[in-house]
């Protein structure tokens, strides 16, 4: 059988090409499981929890019994009150029961099935106490698992069933029960209790404050991606450079698991015979990964239907990002407000170095591609104005099928001094870089690229990095600070030039002094030439 890369579903070893998951397992046992840990994978969706659960399940066979459940199995009218649910509950532990090879399981869960078959004692009081006869008997300690615990996180049943597990967790000296208990879901179980009330004496008051901190790296390192891209070269040849295709993808993603397989589904299934892309050699690339990068980003998948839904919900977390990615604003990574708490929650944040930042290029890339969107959809005339313009000019911008940089910079001084050079400095600080986006962004559309250099992104600068047909346009964004803060800039971006191994670079100053000269020159700093632009 073929194996593929997998976007869909959990992943399996002999179907799918996947990173190797042995010392996440081995840490997730030694470190959690054997000490006997209840503990909570609190990921964003497509993380990889489903496939890990798995995973793991297999990887205790040897010393415990395991019982992997996946609540999306049990109904919503499942919950609709104690009786319900306890019956339920109990016919999937009798399911899964019936795949686990272990001697003496029929026996092992007979109170269980006569629960179900006579429910006398149907109360979540009387399933516990038949859960731990069970734990008692069984010959090896036993670990509950729960996937798509958020599926049940409206119901009040869940908490009372999460309040059971906590008693005899702190009882279980002197009670039987789970050995160790594993919860899944983008919720923090610990917050469950705000969905369900909104008064604040209980909005954080939650019954699995037992539950030890997870500190489990489950994004994908370059090593483990390039691992994966190993496997993929054994079986095609492709003669692609390895670690270096591995470390392009993990700039984009940061490991993030479905990005990662969304751009390797790419090259290797629809990539080949477009334009410059012969074979699975052209593909596997640089370039390759661009284009991959380029169809990710206009695709509707699960992942940024949720992003765009959450941005809808919860409108601080949207004026957050929209702060951060415009005007450079940066913020403090303190989980104690609700809007960076959400975003790290659902995947869309990390914290680097104690500030708050995008977790991935591709998600900024889309953030930036959203909000510009909207701005042209519902903006005020004067923001539809400049992309107006910026498309009716693009045949000037390229030539012989190539982006001529210089005519850009050019072009959007004089637009952008024709509609905003009346506008206050107040206005121009807060939306000028807004502005070039929504101006640089049709020019480019369909045929390359722009990422925002998150190292170089503040209040005073922003560094834009254009990707065109395998050409790199380093572009600095920054506000007048005066002639000498100006210089300390040219020499900042003829060192990033460097870095990218770049000649030519440009800069363009939003600059609010009265006697400004707005216009475009070229100056050189070293070896290296740069055209600034000053509106």
């Amino acid at each position: 059988m073929r194996r593929k890369f997998n976007v869909t579903g959990s992943c399996s070893p002999q179907r799918d090409y996947m990173v190797r998951l042995d010392d996440r397992l081995k840490r997730m046992k030694e470190d959690y499981v054997d000490y006997g840990s209840y503990f909570v994978i609190n990921k964003g969706r497509q993380y990889g929890k489903t496939t890990t659960l798995k995973a793991l399940a297999k990887y205790l066979l040897t010393d415990y019994i395991v019982f992997s459940l996946d609540f999306q199995k049990i109904g919503t009218e499942d919950f609709a009150d104690a009786p319900t649910f306890v019956r339920a509950f109990a016919e999937i532990i009798i399911q899964r029961a019936g795949t686990i090879d272990q001697n003496g399981m029929e026996e092992l869960i007979k109170p269980l099935s006569e629960l179900v078959k006579s429910p006398e004692d149907s109360s979540l009081k009387g399933l516990f106490a038949q859960l731990s006869r069970m734990c008692e008997k069984a010959p090896k300690p036993i670990v509950l698992m729960i996937d798509e615990v958020d599926s049940a996180s409206n119901n009040q049943v869940f908490i009372d069933f999460l309040a059971q597990l906590r008693a005899y967790y702190l009882d279980r000296e002197e009670t039987p029960t789970f050995h160790s208990v594993i919860l899944a879901g983008v919720y923090n179980i610990k917050n469950l209790k705000l969905k369900l009330r909104k008064d604040t004496e209980h909005q954080y008051n939650s019954p699995w404050n037992i539950a030890a901190d997870f500190k489990v790296d489950m994004s994908f390192s370059a090593g483990q991606i390039a691992g994966m891209l190993e496997e993929y070269e054994s079986d095609y040849h492709t003669g692609m450079e390895i670690q270096e295709v591995a470390e392009e993808i993990y700039q984009y993603t940061a490991g993030y698991p479905v990005l990662v397989s969304s751009i390797c589904k790419f090259m290797d299934e629809e990539l080949v015979g477009e334009d410059g892309f012969g074979d699975l050699s052209k593909a596997w690339t640089k370039q390759g990964i661009e284009e991959a990068v380029k169809d990710i980003l206009i695709d509707q998948t699960p992942l940024f239907e949720s992003m765009i839904r959450h941005l809808d919900d919860y409108p601080e977390m949207k004026q957050m990002f929209q702060l951060m990615l415009f005007q450079g604003n940066e913020f403090t990574f303190n989980l104690d407000v609700k809007e960076i708490s959400l975003a790290s929650m659902f995947g869309y944040a990390v914290n680097q170095a104690g500030k708050v930042r995008v977790a991935n290029r591709i998600f900024e890339m889309r953030l930036y591609n959203y909000f510009l969107s909207e701005t042209e959809l519902s903006g005020s005339d004067t923001s539809k104005e400049i992309g107006n313009m910026a498309k009716r000019d693009r045949s000037l911008f390229i030539h012989d099928g190539m982006l001529d940089m210089d005519t850009v910079m050019r072009r959007f001084v004089e637009t952008f001094t024709e509609i905003y050079g009346k506008e206050d400095a107040k206005f121009v600080e807060a939306y000028g870089r807004k502005f070039f986006l929504l101006y640089l962004r049709p020019i480019i559309n369909g045929t390359g690229n722009y990422y925002i250099e998150a190292q170089t992104r503040d209040e005073r600068r922003t560094d834009v990095i254009v990707d065109y047909l395998g050409e790199q346009y380093i572009i600095e964004l920054k506000i007048w600070r005066g002639n000498e803060y100006n210089e300390r800039g040219e020499r900042q971006l003829a060192d990033y030039l460097d870095y990218y191994h770049q000649k030519k670079g440009y800069l363009l100053s939003f600059n609010f002094n009265q006697k400004k000269e707005v216009g475009v020159k070229e100056i050189r700093v070293g070896d290296k030439v740069i055209v600034e632009a000053v509106v």
